[in-house]
């Protein structure tokens, strides 16, 4: 007996001990518990008192810092023009969706939503709640109210970032601005070539393009390419000093807003990427270069001039057979005669023209602001009738823009230019030509308006001093040529202080019946266009619009010395 109460006694005491133990065990779990439940609610706590300093103590700019940026992966810097007029925006928006699955305190979020946003339908609101469906709250929200739906720290709040280039002139500039893709990646255009620049820069592109006087070309240029059906037209005015592009024109065009895939060939920048046959505008060139070599005066004498003369294979004669057999060299220009232009070149010489014409930047592609930029043929000066055809503008190609930096050149005192787009300090480049040239060349050029012999009489508008050459050219066809022109006229103003080269060319014109003529140049109106020439139709053309542009460029550019 004695054994076996000993024996419970030892069983109870062991029991007692193991039971002792267990507690302990347990006693020590739970501290750790608590304890590491204490310390994560201590640094809760430390952060939330944090965040309440930030809310009340930091600046704005601070605050902004520690949230998720407010759309700008997809930023673009802005495109305005020489007065600050947007071209192109980039208008920053974000959407705010509610994922309704992860939303832990429905009656929390709703509170807050409706401090932010009190004049919302709550009911509606608690509703989409109820759904347990992805729902948008708001759309395009401020940059106010995104940064206190972020401050909120709700998971369910879902923003979706989205930006907008939007283009306010529409059609106006699209040439010169271009397109973006729906990467927000520029495709044309400065959208394209300053694609970097846009993208990582919110300092605004300026350009040196008029927003007014774009308008007022391109209305003109829209009107006249119906009155002479043609099928595009262009234009371009330029700085002849800085080279700035006041306006650039190229017809058809295009809403960018629409972001269009444009493949029609017609939509091209008839401007820098069109190469085309020129025809007499050229011809200033040849005589200039006599006149930079020394080769013939304006007085110098060309007798016994043949009307026609035979070419290699090819017979180069006069498009008007009341040109006079003796003339001047001035003469010859101011008549546009094609013989009189051989028979100059003949005297210049290959090698002297070709590099007259690599100076004034006609023979090689132009370095531009944009992408889109046509290349001259190459010219073989030494096959056949080259030197001959070029003299009077066959046979030899370039852009509207290449043609304008020459006329630049030969009317600005002979000083190298490059066209630009961008708004930038003014350096006068090199000069590559006497100025004495450059003032004999120009007062030629203002006797082909104001004389009664000249081809540009049409533009022979008051108070503005035009001086240019007409260019009629037939487009190049396989086998030859077509009966499809190109009409372009080449002018400067004001002649007695050369400032702007003003180009503008139709696109395969045709005649009107219909257009009444104002000459003025004499007294008397006509009806109906007699030839499809440049002197009958871009001539006009470029005549109405410098008496609606002359007065802007009166103001706006003049220069007070």
């Amino acid at each position: 007996m004695v054994k076996l109460r000993s024996k419970i006694i030892i069983e109870d005491s062991k029991n007692n001990f193991d039971y002792k133990k267990n507690d302990t065990n347990l006693n020590i779990k739970f501290n750790r518990i608590a304890f590491i439940f204490f310390f994560f609610f201590i640094i809760y706590l430390i952060y939330t008192i944090h965040l309440i300093h930030l809310g009340s103590r930091k600046s704005n700019s601070e605050i902004k810092s520690i949230l998720p940026p407010f759309v700008n992966k997809l930023y673009r810097a802005d495109i305005i023009d020489i007065d600050g007029n947007y071209l192109a925006k980039t208008v920053k928006s974000i959407d705010i969706g509610i994922k309704t699955s992860e939303v832990i305190d429905k009656k929390k979020l709703l509170l807050s939503l409706n401090i932010i946003f009190p004049n919302k339908d709550f009911n509606k609101i608690k509703k989409q709640l109820d759904t347990k469906k992805f729902f948008w709250l708001e759309k395009k929200v401020s940059e106010e109210n995104y940064e206190k739906l972020m401050k909120l720290g709700d998971k369910s709040i879902k923003p979706e970032e989205k930006v907008l280039r939007i283009y306010p002139q529409k059609n106006l500039f699209s040439h010169i601005i271009g397109q973006i893709d729906d990467d927000n990646s520029g495709i044309s255009g400065l959208e394209k070539s300053f694609d970097e620049v846009l993208r990582n820069s919110k300092k605004q592109l300026k350009l040196t393009v008029n927003r007014d006087i774009q308008f007022l070309i391109r209305k003109e240029l829209l009107k006249y390419q119906e009155i002479f059906r043609s099928k595009g037209a262009a234009s371009l005015l330029m700085n002849i000093d800085s080279g700035n592009i006041i306006s650039l024109v190229s017809l058809p065009d295009f809403d960018p807003n629409k972001r269009q895939n444009i493949t029609d060939v017609n939509f091209i920048n008839r401007v820098t990427k069109g190469v085309y046959e020129l025809g007499s505008v050229f011809k200033p060139f040849t005589f200039a270069s006599g006149l930079n070599e020394k080769m013939i005066e304006p007085e110098t004498q060309f007798l016994n001039l043949p009307k026609s003369i035979q070419c290699d294979k090819f017979k180069i004669g006069e498009y008007n057979d009341d040109i006079p057999s003796d003339l001047t060299a001035e003469q010859i220009l101011i008549r546009s005669g094609n013989v009189g232009s051989v028979k100059i070149a003949q005297k210049v010489g290959p090698e002297n023209l070709k590099l007259f014409l690599e100076k004034i930047g006609i023979l090689d592609k132009i370095e531009f602001d944009i992408e889109e930029v046509g290349r001259p043929q190459t010219i073989d000066w030494y096959q056949g009738c080259k030197l001959e055809t070029v003299s009077y503008g066959q046979g030899i190609t370039t852009t509207i823009l290449q043609l304008a930096k020459g006329y630049a050149i030969i009317s600005n005192g002979g000083y190298d230019i490059n066209p630009t787009l961008l708004s930038k300090s003014f350096k006068r480049g090199e000069r590559i030509i006497d100025k004495e040239v450059s003032d004999k060349v120009v007062k030629v050029l203002r006797k082909i308006v104001n004389t009664e012999n000249g081809t540009a009489k049409l533009a022979n508008v008051n108070n503005y001093q035009i001086a240019g050459k007409t260019g009629t050219a037939n487009q190049p066809a396989k086998g030859g040529y077509s009966r499809a022109k190109i009409n372009t006229f080449a002018s400067i103003f004001p002649s007695s202080s050369p400032k702007y080269v003003f180009i503008v060319m139709l696109d395969a014109p045709k005649t009107s019946s219909s257009y009444i003529y104002n000459y003025r140049h004499k007294e008397g109106t006509q009806t109906g266009t007699p030839y499809n020439t440049a002197g009958w139709t871009s001539v006009e053309v470029a005549g109405k619009i410098i008496d609606k542009i002359g007065p802007i460029l009166a103001t706006k550019y003049l220069e007070v010395e």
